[in-house]
Parts: structure tokens; C-alpha cells; sequence
């Protein structure tokens, strides 16, 4: 602040107004990361600790990969009719486990904070619930990057197949397949948040219930008639139809992509937050309520 001739105090030059809250919140502040990291670095830690939960991410892919790729040899053995067999089984289950990876890395980094009885902690922080989802993804998303080296590595070591053949399309196809996986761990979230740990089950169960629906070895119409219509709705059957239509040899087929791209957002969509007056009842009920007056939110 300087003076005036006179004497008199300067004020200091307006700025212009304050940002609002709702400039203040699509701001990217270091605070913000801080906090996405350390989400990531718990669930680090958390793996470190306990070995064995890393399963799923180096035991599992091989038991897959040596399960459908031997039977692809066995029916390639019985006739020249069979011989793409293999490509198919062993396409579709190194991508399959992209879907796989991506779904419960996401899904099971949620439940371990229910298990943990932590979830109410997190709620009294100021970590929002972006913030938590995109560093459970950035964990989950090393795990994806860890287990489909172990089946790329499986596969070309047991059965001299290389995903990579399926040249530079194989970007986008991935790419929708791991958007497919985060999306139903957002709808198994939602289930476990609206009807509580009794839906924890779904985490793992629910692909299993995807996976032959979603005609990972076999076009939909290899399916009974009256599943193919549930079939036909599911996001991913688009994208295990696009790998074949590539092994094939044609071109990508960008319309079953774009097919793909739409349903994840409709699947995410139905996983989406509780409504606030739901929430607002629960924080209540576990006498929450004066412990988040700092969370407007």
C-alpha cells in the first residue's frame, strides 16, 4: 500500500472479484493431487503388506491363460476347422482380463475400506469422492498395466501367440474395454453403498455373469435366442466383436466401438452417488452429521 501526496493511504489495486466456490472447485490445485496420490500410495502399501493379494494379478491371468489356451489347441487338433480357434480364445481372455483387472481393482479398493471400517474416516476429510475414485484408478490402473504383462508373457511363452497382432487397433478396443471395467465397479459401488456389504459379492461374481453374455470366444449368435437380445445390450459384446472382426483380417469396426463407448457411459451412469437427502439420512444415523458440517458437499 503506498500514500498520496497528501499523506493519505493508496489503496491497493482491485484484482477483481474472488473466484467462486464453483471456480474454486474445477481448479486443479497441488492440494488435490497430494491428496489423489496418497489415496494410491495406501492402497500401495496396503498390496506390499499382504502378498497375498496380489493373486489376481500374477497367479490368475496364468491359470487363464494355460485353461483356454490349451483348449484351443486341443480343438485346433481335431480339424483344420478349428485353427482360429485358438487366436479367438486366446485374444479374448488376455482382453477379458483388461475388463477384469480394471473392475476389481476399483471394486475391491472401495470394499477394503468397508472391511477396514475406514469408509466413515474418508468421509470426514476433505478428500471428495473424485479424488478417492482417481486414486483407487491410478492404483488400479498399475495393477491393469501388471497383469496383462502376465498373460502377454503367458501366452506368448506357452503358446507363441502375440496380442500385438492385433496391430494398432488394439489401442482402442483396450481402451474400452478398461472404461467397461471402471464403469460396473461404479454400478457394483452404488449396489454396495444403496444395500450395503451383503452386495460385496458382485465384485467378483458380476463379470462372471458378463463373460458369457458378452460372447468373449463366440459371436452373440452362438447364444441361446432368448439371451442374445441381453446380449446385444451389454457394452462389452461389442468390443470382444470388434478383436475377432480384427483377427479376421477386416478393417476396425468403429460403429461397434462407438456401440461400446455409449453403453459404459449408461452402465456408469447407473452406478452413479446416492441422491443427497439418502445420504444425508445415513450420515445422521451414524451421528456423522455434526462431524461434516466442514464438507458443504
Amino acid at each position: 500500500m503506498s500514500t498520496t501526496a497528501t499523506g493519505d493511504p493508496t489503496p491497493a489495486p482491485d484484482d477483481g472479484p474472488d473466484p467462486s466456490p464453483a471456480t474454486l472447485s474445477f481448479s486443479v490445485h497441488p492440494r488435490r493431487w497430494t491428496r489423489v496420490k496418497a489415496i494410491a500410495v495406501r492402497h500401495a502399501y496396503v498390496l506390499k503388506r499382504s502378498p497375498h493379494r496380489s493373486f489376481d494379478v500374477f497367479v490368475w491371468p496364468v491359470v487363464d491363460v494355460l485353461l483356454w489356451g490349451s483348449l484351443g489347441v486341443f480343438v485346433a487338433q481335431q480339424g483344420e476347422a478349428g485353427q482360429s480357434g485358438v487366436e479367438y480364445l486366446l485374444a479374448g481372455i488376455l482382453l477379458f482380463h483388461v475388463l477384469y483387472q480394471s473392475q476389481i481393482a476399483l471394486s475391491t479398493g472401495f470394499l477394503e475400506e468397508v472391511w477396514s471400517r475406514n469408509l466413515l474416516n474418508f468421509m470426514t476429510t476433505p478428500v471428495t469422492e473424485w479424488e478417492y475414485a482417481v486414486g483407487v484408478g491410478l492404483f488400479g490402473l498399475a495393477k491393469v498395466v501388471t497383469g496383462l504383462g502376465v498373460v502377454v508373457l503367458a501366452a506368448f511363452g506357452f503358446y507363441a501367440f502375440s496380442i500385438f497382432d492385433v496391430g494398432w487397433a488394439l489401442l482402442p478396443i483396450g481402451t474400452v474395454l478398461l472404461i467397461a471395467g471402471w464403469s460396473i465397479s461404479l454400478f457394483v459401488i452404488g449396489l454396495v453403498l444403496r444395500f450395503g456389504q451383503s452386495a460385496e459379492v458382485l465384485a467378483w461374481g458380476i463379470l462372471f455373469v458378463v463373460m458369457p453374455l458378452s460372447g468373449i470366444f463366440y459371436p452373440v449368435e452362438a447364444l441361446p435366442t432368448i439371451l442374445q437380445p441381453i446380449a446385444i445390450a451389454l457394452p462389452t459384446t461389442h468390443a470382444f466383436s470388434a478383436v475377432r472382426t480384427v483377427l479376421d483380417g477386416d478393417p476396425v469396426p468403429w460403429d461397434q466401438l462407438a456401440i461400446a463407448a455409449v453403453g459404459c457411459i449408461g452402465v456408469a451412469l447407473a452406478g452413479r452417488p446416492p441422491d443427497q437427502a439418502w445420504v444425508y439420512h445415513v450420515v445422521q444415523t451414524v451421528g456423522l452429521g455434526h462431524r461434516l458440517t466442514h464438507r458443504p458437499s
